[in-house]
């Protein structure tokens, strides 16, 4: 056996050891639900036959205990389409509206990396072009976790923001949109091949937010894979070479994913469905003026603290849009 058929047994191993651990976790998990369910039906039963004020807290206690658990099951069960235990590789681009709609696009850059810090998700800048005055004018982000892109597939769609603009010196109250693109990071051993005559690849100074994100170095580069008129880039590593592999990867998962698309004919599934960031494609609002709400369009779930929202606490919307998918 051959070096490159060698790694490739090992990898293929890797991953049915990864399902294998993954639905005996999933039969846990519904085995632990059920003698929970059964412990509560019997606390109940008792209850019928005799009122007793600490056994109504202790089934009180069990119930709340309980749901928690099925939630968590639940949770599993939706998680368990192809591509949802991957990486998960976020895209934020403004919309029209100049500085407003940049300044939206990194407050939403900010949120989702709170979200991410608090499940314990590593987080890696891919790319990140600082707007002129505010926010930014695109991001690239990796995020490294469980189930990273099962949970933030939700995510993918057009962002929209009601508030009195801090850029506005009339105190005027101004709408603005920002898209996210959600797609699964792919391993490195992809079997999709991309012919260097079908590249163009320009490198370039990297640049970050305020110097905090990016190491300011000449080492960025700028892809385009010509026959789609797919392009990524990268200036997260120091390296132009290192740069340039995690473009290809990027690359390669983005070709990969379009041939999944094509072959299942399941968008929804994948990448969600294609809108334009404008006015009536959203699917979420956050309203900070004249009341403050942010709601969900595809699932009518909403929240009163936009600032929880802003500071990552996300599960409700994510929970709420995976459980539509099974109805």
């Amino acid at each position: 056996m051959n070096a490159p058929d060698f790694w490739n047994d090992q990898k293929k191993a890797q991953n049915i050891i990864k399902e294998t651990n993954f639905l005996k976790n999933l039969i846990a998990s519904y085995e632990k639900t059920e003698a929970q369910v059964s412990s509560c039906i019997e606390t109940a039963e008792e209850l019928k036959k005799s009122f007793d004020e600490e056994l109504m807290m202790l089934l009180e206690e069990e119930y709340a205990e309980t749901m928690k658990q099925f939630e968590s099951f639940e949770i599993n069960v939706l998680l368990s389409h192809p591509y949802d235990k991957n990486n998960a590789i976020l895209e934020l681009h403004p919309g029209a509206g100049g500085t407003e709609s940049m300044d939206w696009a990194g407050m939403l850059y900010r949120m989702y990396s709170r979200w991410a810090e608090k499940k314990g998700f590593k987080i890696t800048v891919l790319d990140y072009q600082e707007g002129e005055e505010a926010g930014l004018k695109s991001c690239s982000i990796l995020i490294e976790g469980d189930m990273a892109y099962g949970y933030l597939k939700a995510e993918k769609g057009v962002h929209r923001l009601v508030r009195i603009s801090p850029f506005d010196s009339s105190g005027r109250r101004h709408t603005s949109f920002a898209s996210l693109d959600v797609m699964p990071q792919f391993s490195d051993d992809i079997e999709i091949v991309i012919e260097e005559k079908d590249l163009e690849v320009i490198t370039m100074r990297a640049s970050g937010a305020g110097g905090q994100h990016i190491n300011k170095t000449d080492s960025a580069v700028r892809m385009t894979h010509k026959p789609t008129g797919i392009v990524v880039s990268c200036q997260t590593e120091r390296s132009q070479i290192q740069n340039r592999e995690r473009c290809l990867n990027m690359l390669k998962s983005k070709l990969y994913q379009r041939m999944i698309e094509e072959q299942e004919a399941k968008l929804a599934e994948i990448r969600g469905e294609q809108k334009n960031i404008e006015w009536g494609s959203q699917i979420r609002s956050y309203v900070f003026c004249p009341y403050t709400m942010v709601k969900d369009h595809r699932t009518g779930y909403e929240m009163g603290s936009v600032q929880n929202v802003m500071d990552g606490e996300l599960d409700g919307f994510i929970f709420s849009y995976l459980k539509s998918l099974i109805k």
